[in-house]
């Protein structure tokens, strides 16, 4: 860390600034002092000779390290400075009680000492982790995404882990770009950085850009030494410290002596080689997942922890660190269970030696509240102390309802069909029935002539049936591993009657052609560069238990190997397989490889980095056979969806009959009415209270009438009480003070529809000879829905009466704000209260959204008067049990965000009420909400989806904007990739 002193003062001037920060433990001290004061004239009048010997007293003193001048300083002071210190030592710091152990810094400096507890890493700055992180930054909102890396500091965050890999981002640019954003902002930029990457390219890009020491999270030795020196030799040279990931040439590092051996070789190359400093050194031992229901994953913990104990006593001021979410992700979908696997290995974890992890710390409960039976089955299923410990917090998770009711279970369904009882055996997972139920399905020869009927029709079913739910979170891991073992006992039983089946075959025809009795056979492996095999290897299970043949290549499998194996094999499918962003790259390389030699197998691709959209716009292009993109380990095929063209999806729009159609009531006003100093009292009566609790990351039930469910939650309802409990005294403290200021405008304007977009217009006009005053653009659906479906393909622009109709209509707007929220929060946090500086954020979040609700309930009552009788409760209008809708740019009916330009022009809304637009179209303040307002009782709410590139061209014509430009803004729903 370097401090430097320069301008504004002269040297005489900082000597006792110079004397106090020479007592600090900082590496460089940097002075560049003025030419003495300014003169009246605003001149300098100090000459070379006594400016360097001011600066020579300094240096003699041990002061400095780094000289030189600034205003009024000339050549002639830099060469008498130069000679003045030539002969002198640089400043050495003095010892501090950290020396020995981590230090790191943002704007602030951040030590890991003897007494520094286990240290938080904010997990949510991470695309591949936070699914609201990922949708600003794909949306190019980056001041946006800011809100989620101050939340993570303001929710305890230490260091910030950053990671922008995936496959549609520029990693490097995006990695840049919101490093930079974070300079920006003191209050996210005190801490210090974590650049996660698998890409070292993202890792430099975002070194070039960190303020401070950060660490670089990772590097490992899959690629060997050399490569693992070069990168390192780089992280030294930019100050960093570095995480190494317990991998090697072989493979990813699972049982503790591999862990050990593999941290124990990259130090010693390190520390050696290097000279790096042992203390800048973390190693990440690997947490792997647990209660699969895989027998060797159940050591897991132990090996972790166990490395861990060893890594501290033996590897002199090295670290370690871990990603904890990826111990409990067989419990995908169930958070309370996850989150108490969390806190029970962290108590374990943080007592042998563990010294950071990335976490969200606001979702980890306190040891000894969690409930139990709870903990005791997390103890055990962590140590692996019973061999039962999978199934039981499986049926835990299963039973045990919110306020710990028990789910009965029954054999009612034993009395279903064969089919029904086939199809619940292999979801519930139950092996008890399975064989006598098969038996009875192959004795039916009228419907199953052949035992692979029974296979490719119930059973399969089945397992369909377990992929939707497994894919919606509504099924976890060791569960589809239970399921798929129920397949393989059913399926064991069919092999031998179709085996005969096959040998009476051959005899009757004299064929000596094989009737295989697989469904197929698929080549699996991680790609090349890549040794992540956990995912994979459950594929294979998944796979091998319903049937298949699997070919498993393992890890770091180059592209010859692979199409080698699938030729030998005669293959019916290649999968592949990978965690890491270059991974992409390589899966991208196979299909060009496939093309090119003329293979034309269908191509299978899966892991945590790979995408639907990744798979449809990067690898299909490249390959013409079937590409599909698996999306777990339960579900073989996910067909990539298709697009209509653009006139199609008009076509099969959405068509009101404006004759029979109510007519649309004429509003009371035309053009806008301001709203300034809003009744705050009555705006509370409208808040909706649940996104408050999420703000506070307190999940429970929250209704519109009646007792609050959330108090009565056993987890979070004490604490739940008592936020809301501050936050109703705080916001009468608001109200009554008149702390927030809530100004809005609404504005209605005569409106028709030509196409897919909408036109305003001044007054009632002319149908046929009036201008419009403005035009809002519609995007409409174009992904192809399901063959079943009927829906129509939506635009916004369907719910105005088309200009030829005849019929007048209509459209509102609006915009409505809380003033005074960041200046209030800024000065709850200037005296160090950050949590009613929150609170406050959270409370005006939640005013500006009553604001508009209540706002438009006076639109359709009175101020437009379409629904003039309408009495509905606060309940009710959280069901959006109203006529209407009230649609925001940026949001899934109209996700592109410049049309808020036009509202903005239209309704003079900064000048009316001091609501701003910022260069990424963000609202100023914070606390707002606009939109649009349409009066049709047939009007709703839908998402555009993915479009495809004659829409784009479409829309850039009717907006008079380049392609290039409106692909910037639409980036998100791109159906196609924007760079061909």
């Amino acid at each position: 860390m370097c401090i430097g002193l320069n301008c504004a003062l002269g040297a005489v001037e900082m000597r006792p600034f110079i004397e106090a920060i020479g007592k600090c433990t900082t590496s460089y001290v940097i002075c560049y002092p003025n030419a003495g004061l300014p003169n009246t004239f605003g001149g300098y009048d100090e000459t070379p000779e006594v400016t360097a010997k001011h600066i020579r007293d300094f240096a003699v003193d041990g002061l400095v390290n780094i000289v030189g001048g600034c205003c009024g300083t000339t050549p002639a002071h830099i060469r008498e400075i130069a000679e003045a210190v030539k002969h002198c030592k640089p400043r050495v710091p003095p010892s501090s009680v950290f020396e020995g152990h981590m230090q790191l810094s943002g704007l602030e400096p951040f030590r890991m000492g003897p007494y520094t507890n286990f240290v938080n890493i904010g997990e949510r700055c991470n695309v591949a982790g936070s699914r609201r992180f990922a949708k600003l930054i794909m949306a190019g909102s980056y001041e946006d995404a800011l809100t989620v890396a101050k939340a993570q500091v303001e929710m305890g965050a230490q260091i910030l882990d950053i990671n922008m890999d995936d496959g549609m981002l520029d990693g490097p640019r995006a990695m840049a770009r919101f490093c930079n954003y974070i300079a920006s902002e003191p209050d996210i930029a005190k801490v210090p950085l974590c650049i996660d990457s698998s890409n070292f390219d993202v890792i430099e890009a975002g070194l070039k850009c960190c303020q401070g020491k950060c660490i670089v999270n990772s590097i490992s030795l899959k690629e060997g030494e050399e490569d693992f020196l070069a990168k390192a030799r780089k992280i030294k040279q930019y100050g960093a410290a570095v995480v190494v990931m317990a991998f090697d040439e072989v493979g990813q590092a699972t049982d503790s002596k591999t862990k050990v051996s593999i941290c124990t070789r990259a130090y010693n190359l390190l520390v050696d080689k290097l000279k790096f400093n042992p203390n800048d050194i973390i190693f990440d031992p690997n947490i792997l997942t647990i209660g699969t229901g895989m027998e060797e994953h159940d050591k897991y913990a132990i090996h972790f922890l166990e490395a861990t104990k060893t890594i501290k006593d033996t590897l002199k001021g090295a670290k370690v660190s871990g990603g904890l979410s990826n111990l409990s992700f067989s419990f995908r979908g169930m958070d309370a269970i996850r989150e108490a696997m969390h806190s029970v290995f962290l108590y374990h974890a943080i007592k042998i030696g563990m010294d950071m992890g990335i976490v969200n710390a606001g979702n980890l409960p306190v040891y000894d509240d969690i409930e139990k039976e709870l903990l005791q089955l997390c103890e055990d299923i962590i140590w692996n102390k019973d061999p039962e410990a999978t199934e039981k917090l499986l049926k835990y998770a299963q039973t045990t309802a919110k306020g710990g009711k028990k789910v009965i279970q029954t054999d009612e369904w034993r009395n279903g069909s064969v089919e029904e009882r086939l199809e619940y055996a292999l979801v519930k997972g139950i092996e008890k029935y399975v064989v006598e139920d098969t038996e009875e399905a192959k004795a039916n020869k009228e419907k199953y002539p052949r035992p692979l009927h029974i296979i490719e029709g119930p059973l399969m079913n089945g397992m369909k049936v377990v992929g939707e739910l497994f894919g919606a979170g509504k099924m976890f891991l060791p569960q589809v591993i239970k399921s798929a073992r129920v397949m393989k006992k059913s399926v064991g039983y069919l092999i031998p009657f179709m085996e005969k089946e096959r040998e009476e075959i051959k005899a009757a025809t004299g064929s000596t052609a094989e009737d295989n009795p697989y469904q197929g056979t698929i080549v699996i492996a991680t790609v090349k560069g890549d040794v992540h095999d956990i995912g994979k290897n459950i594929v294979g299970v998944v796979l091998g238990c319903n049937n298949f043949r699997v070919i498993d290549l393992g890890v770091m499998t180059p592209c010859d190997k692979i199409l080698r194996a699938a030729i030998e094999n005669k293959a019916d499918i290649i999968g592949l397989s990978g965690l890491i962003t270059p991974s992409l790259d390589e899966m991208i390389f196979v299909a060009k490889e496939m093309e090119r030699l003329a293979i034309k197998l269908p191509l299978l691709i899966g892991g945590a980095t790979t995408s639907r959209t990744h798979t449809a716009v990067k690898i299909a292009p490249r390959y013409s056979a079937p590409v599909i993109h698996c999306l777990d380990a339960s579900k073989s095929v996910v067909v990539e969806r298709r697009y209509l063209s653009l006139q199609q999806a008009r076509d099969k729009g959405f068509h009101i009959d404006w004759l029979t159609h109510p007519r649309p009531v004429k509003p009371k006003f035309f053009g806008t009415r301001v709203f300034k100093n809003y009744d705050l009292e009555k705006l509370s009566q409208y808040i909706d209270w649940k996104p408050f609790f999420d703000v506070w990351q307190l999940r429970g039930k929250y209704p519109n009438r009646g007792f609050p469910k959330i108090f009565n939650d056993k987890t979070v309802g004490e604490e739940a009480r008592k936020v809301y409990e501050d936050a109703q005294k705080l916001l009468q403290v608001l109200i009554r003070q008149r702390k927030f200021d809530a100004r809005g405008i609404l504005g209605i304007w005569p409106a028709q529809s030509v196409q897919d977009d909408i036109l305003l217009y001044s007054e009632e006009h002319d149908l046929h000879s009036s201008e419009p005053i403005a035009t809002f653009y519609g995007l409409r659906q174009q992904a192809e829905k399901d063959s079943a479906s009927t829906d129509p393909y939506y635009c916004l622009s369907d719910f105005i009466a088309p200009l030829e109709s005849g019929v007048r209509d209509y459209l509102g707007m609006f915009a409505v704000a809380i003033f005074g929220v960041e200046e209030l929060s800024k000065a709850y946090e200037n005296k160090g209260d950050d949590y009613n500086s929150i609170m406050v954020k959270a409370l005006g979040d939640r005013l500006a959204e009553a604001f508009a609700e209540e706002l438009h309930e006076r639109a359709r009552k009175d101020l437009w008067g379409y629904c003039g009788d309408e009495t509905l409760d606060v309940a009710d209008l959280r069901k959006i049990r109203y006529e209407g809708i009230r649609p925001a740019p940026g949001y899934p009916s109209q996700p592109d965000h410049t049309e808020k330009i036009t509202m903005w022009k239209l309704g003079n809304i900064e000048e009316a009420t001091g609501i701003k637009l910022t260069e990424s179209l963000a609202m100023s303040p914070a606390a707002a909400v606009s939109g649009l307002m349409f009066s049709s009782p047939l009007s709703k709410y839908f998402a555009v989806g993915k479009i495809s590139r004659d829409q784009v061209e479409d829309y850039s014509r009717r907006k008079h904007l380049t392609v290039e430009e409106v692909q910037k803004w639409l980036g998100p729903i791109l159906g196609y990739d924007s760079e061909e």
